[in-house]
C-alpha cells in the first residue's frame, strides 16, 4: 500500500523529477526553435546538435511521465486504499495530461522539421512563423536583459562611488582626530614634564628636611643617654 506522506509517495518523488526535467527541456526547445529559424539548411551542425539535445531530454522526460501515468492508473480505481482523495487523483491526472501535451507539442515541432526540410515549403503550416516570433521574443528578451544589466551596473557603480566617498570622509575624520590627539599628547607631555620637575624639587626639599631632623633627633638621643648614665653612677655611689 502506498503511503500518503510526501516523503514516501513515489508519485511525488517522480513528479519533482518530471517538473525539473521539463524546466530544463523548455530552454532547449526555445534554443532549438531559434537555431532552426536562423539555420540555412536542416543539416546545419548547430541545428543537429540542438535537435539531439532536445530529443534526449524529451526521451528521458517521456519515460518518467510514463511512470507517472502508470502510478495514476494504479490508484484511480480506489484512491482511498492508497490514502488519497479524489481531488488529489484528479490533480495528478491533470498534471500528467498537461506535461504530456507539452511534450507532444515539442515532438510535433521536431516532426515538422523532418517533414519540411528545416523551414522549406510543404503541405503543413509553416513552422518558421512560430520560430520567427520566438526569435523576436528572444531578441527583445536579450535587449531587456542587457538594459537591466547596464542598469544594475550603474547602480553598483553608484554604490561603489558612495562607499568610496564615505571611506574618504571617514579617513578625513580619522586624520583630524589623530591630529587632535597628537596635540593633546604634546600638551600632556608638557604638563608631565612640569609635574615631574615639581616632584623632583619637592623630593629634594623633603630629603633635606629628613636629614636635618635626623641630626636633631641624634643629639636628643645622646643627651638622654648621658643623663641616664649619670643617673646610674649616682645610684651606684649612693648604694
Amino acid at each position: 500500500m502506498m503511503s500518503s506522506t510526501n516523503e514516501e509517495d513515489p508519485f511525488l518523488q517522480v513528479q519533482q523529477d518530471v517538473l525539473t526535467q521539463l524546466s530544463s527541456a523548455r530552454p532547449l526547445f526555445a534554443s532549438y526553435l531559434r537555431i532552426r529559424s536562423l539555420a540555412s539548411a536542416a543539416t546545419s551542425p548547430e541545428l543537429s546538435s540542438a535537435r539531439a539535445d532536445l530529443e534526449t531530454a524529451l526521451s528521458a522526460l517521456g519515460e518518467d511521465l510514463a511512470d507517472l501515468a502508470a502510478s495514476v492508473q494504479a490508484v484511480e480505481s480506489d484512491p482511498a486504499a492508497y490514502g488519497l482523495s479524489g481531488g488529489e487523483v484528479t490533480r495528478r491526472q491533470r498534471l500528467v495530461q498537461q506535461v504530456g501535451g507539452e511534450i507532444e507539442d515539442m515532438r510535433e515541432e521536431l516532426q515538422k522539421t523532418q517533414s519540411t526540410g528545416g523551414g522549406g515549403e510543404g503541405g503543413l503550416p509553416d513552422p518558421s512563423a512560430f520560430a520567427i516570433g520566438e526569435e523576436d521574443n528572444y531578441a527583445e528578451f536579450e535587449q531587456q536583459q542587457q538594459v537591466q544589466m547596464m542598469h544594475d551596473q550603474d547602480q553598483h557603480l553608484d554604490g561603489v562611488f558612495h562607499t568610496v566617498g564615505n571611506l574618504r570622509r571617514q579617513a578625513d575624520d580619522m586624520g583630524r582626530e589623530l591630529e587632535e590627539q597628537r596635540e593633546m599628547l604634546d600638551v600632556v607631555d608638557t604638563v608631565a614634564d612640569r609635574v615631574g620637575g615639581s616632584l623632583q624639587n619637592g623630593m629634594s626639599k623633603l630629603q633635606t628636611v629628613i636629614r636635618r631632623n635626623e641630626d636633631r633627633y641624634s643629639g636628643c638621643c645622646i643627651g638622654v643617654l648621658i643623663f641616664v648614665l649619670i643617673l646610674l653612677l649616682v645610684l651606684l655611689l649612693v648604694l
